[in-house]
C-alpha cells in the first residue's frame, strides 16, 4: 500500500522536461533562477534544461534605443552599398555596350559641360560690369565728399544696392568654377573606367582616388 502511494508523490517531484533554469550575471555576482524576475529580462543569460542541464539556449541582452538605432542605420547603409554597386555593375555594362570610342563617352558631357561654361562666362561678364559701374559711383561720391558735398542718400543707396550685388555675382561666379572643375574630375574618373573596362589600361596601374578633406 505505501509502496503503491510513493510511486505517483515520486512522479510528481521529477522535473518538467520543458521547465528551464536561468543564469545571469547581476553585477559581479552569477544568479541562476527558475523563474526569471522582470529586472533580468533584458540581461544577457543562459537558459538550460531543469532536467538534463544542458544549456538550450543563450540570450543576448536587449540593446538600448540608441544601439537599435545604430543598428539600423547600419543595416540601411549595408542595403544601399549594395544597390549602389548593383547599379554600378549595370552603369559599366551600359557603358560597354553603348559607347564604342572615348569620343562618344566625351560627347555625354557636352551639353553638361557647355552650360557650366556659360553660366561662368556670364557671371565673369556681370562681375566685371557690376564692378565698373561700382567704381564710377564711388569715384563720384569720393569727389562730391572732397568737395565738401554732401552725398545724396540715394547716391549712398545705389552704392550699397550695387556692392551687394557684385559680392552675390562673385559668389555665383566661385561656385560656376567649383562646379567645372568638378565635372572635370568626373569625366576624368568616368574615361579612366572606361579604359579599364575595355582593357585599355590595366586596374593596377590606376592611382587610387585621393581620400576627401573637409576645411
Amino acid at each position: 500500500m505505501l509502496a503503491m502511494l510513493a510511486g505517483p508523490a515520486l512522479a510528481q517531484t521529477k522535473p518538467d522536461p520543458g521547465k528551464k533554469l536561468y543564469c545571469w550575471n547581476q553585477g559581479n555576482e552569477r544568479i541562476c533562477s527558475d523563474t526569471l524576475p522582470a529586472e533580468a529580462v533584458n540581461s544577457a543569460r543562459e537558459e538550460f534544461n531543469a532536467r538534463s542541464g544542458l544549456r538550450s539556449a543563450e540570450v543576448q541582452r536587449a540593446l538600448s534605443a540608441e544601439e537599435r538605432a545604430d543598428a539600423a542605420l547600419a543595416a540601411a547603409q549595408a542595403q544601399v552599398d549594395a544597390a549602389a554597386v548593383e547599379t554600378r555593375k549595370r552603369t559599366e555594362q551600359a557603358m560597354l555596350s553603348t559607347y564604342g570610342s572615348e569620343d562618344a563617352l566625351r560627347r555625354v558631357f557636352t551639353e553638361r559641360t557647355a552650360i557650366v561654361d556659360n553660366n561662368i562666362k556670364t557671371a565673369r561678364y556681370n562681375v566685371a560690369s557690376l564692378r565698373e559701374a561700382l567704381a564710377t559711383q564711388l569715384l563720384s561720391a569720393g569727389n562730391k565728399e572732397l568737395a565738401g558735398q554732401k552725398v545724396p542718400d540715394k547716391h549712398a543707396q545705389e552704392i550699397r544696392q550695387r556692392h551687394n550685388e557684385l559680392l552675390a555675382q562673385l559668389r555665383l561666379q566661385a561656385a560656376f568654377e567649383q562646379q567645372r572643375q568638378t565635372l572635370e574630375v568626373e569625366i576624368g574618373e568616368t574615361l579612366t573606367r572606361y579604359r579599364v573596362l575595355k582593357g585599355i589600361v590595366p586596374a593596377a596601374d590606376v592611382p587610387a582616388a585621393p581620400a576627401s578633406t573637409q576645411g
